[in-house]
């Protein structure tokens, strides 16, 4: 009897134990990454949204998914990340499609366009519209895997040392620019350059550049524009919603187990709603201590922002004449956005009517 119940007992426990060998298999692998981040830790917002995303991914592994983050120039230079996740010098990258337009002018178009959608529909158009697709379709040629990541709210328009009267005052100023909206500057006379984050206030100190934008009025704070620079104006005509991204060197991700390709992407589908509810719940207090310290927030004439937008639409046909990968995606942006404005023009109140 005794004996019977020893094999009984043995046979259970190697059932258990092969139960849960089968049914624990991502504990099986563990995986370690090395993350570029192109923003760093210290800067609010941006630099909270990579380590989100890893400690999520760390609490749904128990940490058998490791992705260390690297800062700024410790792997590759701030916004210089393209090639090393292509060549497989590091596995991954935190970042956003307008840092690589020099690869492909339509990645700039990823990141944001101006006079373009809040983050709202933009975010609906990259998960249902055909833009992630797109997106993982043209990375891949480069041997990268792209994976929507982050959203934030509008941004300023600009950080001037003198007020703006007249739009014939931003002929020959230099001026740090991101992505497309750099090209509608060139067209009114600014001469733009595009810096990472680091690297612009030392700019504007010395004067290299007169004038710049960046982000949104938290991030532009925490970056100390307000003490060189007290004319902010709004809105942010060319970026109302930025993208962010993980890229990945695509034979690392495709080795991925599918249970940790799950826990990224769900990651980052809940790092893109923390992304645009801290930004936008930050931005006020921002700009409040922005005039203490005696900035002026200006906003733009309705005859500028046309002005502005005209400009844009030339940029834009050189653009689409000059690469089909954008034509392809104004293709798909403009068949989501006109379904999308059968909904967006009534459903929503106008803000006078929200209490």
């Amino acid at each position: 009897m005794i004996q019977k119940k020893l094999k009984q007992a043995g046979l259970a426990a190697a059932v258990t134990v092969l139960a849960a060998a089968i049914a624990t298999p991502a504990q099986a692998k563990k995986v370690r990454w090395k993350m570029h981040s192109a923003f760093p830790a210290s800067q609010v917002i941006n630099g909270d949204r990579p380590k989100y995303v890893v400690d999520q991914i760390s609490a749904m592994s128990g940490g058998d998914f490791d992705i260390k983050i690297f800062e700024p120039g410790a792997l590759a230079g701030g916004t210089a990340y393209y090639d090393g996740v292509s060549q497989g010098s590091f596995d991954a990258a935190y970042g956003t499609s307008g840092y690589e337009q020099g690869k492909n002018s339509v990645y700039a178009y990823f990141s944001s366009f101006p006079f373009g959608p809040g983050s709202d529909e933009f975010y609906a158009f990259f998960k249902f519209g055909g833009g992630e697709e797109f997106a993982q379709e043209l990375y891949g040629k480069d041997n990268i895997h792209f994976t929507l990541c982050g959203m934030s709210p509008p941004e300023t328009s600009g950080w001037f040392k003198e007020e703006i009267t007249d739009l014939a005052q931003l002929k020959g100023l230099k001026m740090r620019f991101f992505g497309v909206g750099a090209q509608v500057m060139q067209k009114l006379g600014v001469s733009t350059q595009l810096l990472a984050g680091g690297d612009i206030y030392p700019a504007l100190e010395l004067g290299t550049i007169d004038a710049t934008e960046y982000a949104m009025p938290a991030i532009d704070r925490s970056a100390g524009f307000y003490q060189i620079t007290k004319f902010n104006y709004f809105p942010g005509w060319h970026q109302q919603a930025t993208t962010n991204h993980i890229l990945v060197h695509k034979p690392t991700w495709d080795e991925l187990p599918k249970e940790y390709v799950a826990m990224l992407q769900t990651s980052c589908d809940a790092n893109i709603m923390g992304h645009i509810a801290q930004g936008n719940s930050l931005q006020h207090q921002a700009m409040l201590d922005n005039e203490a310290d005696g900035v002026t927030i200006k906003t733009w004439s309705d005859d500028v922002l046309r002005t502005l937008q005209t400009a844009w639409r030339e940029v834009h046909e050189e653009a689409t004449a000059d690469n089909p990968d954008v034509a392809k995606f104004w293709d798909l942006w403009t068949s989501f956005h006109e379904g999308y404005k059968v909904w967006g023009d009534v459903g929503f109140l106008k803000p006078e009517f929200v209490e």
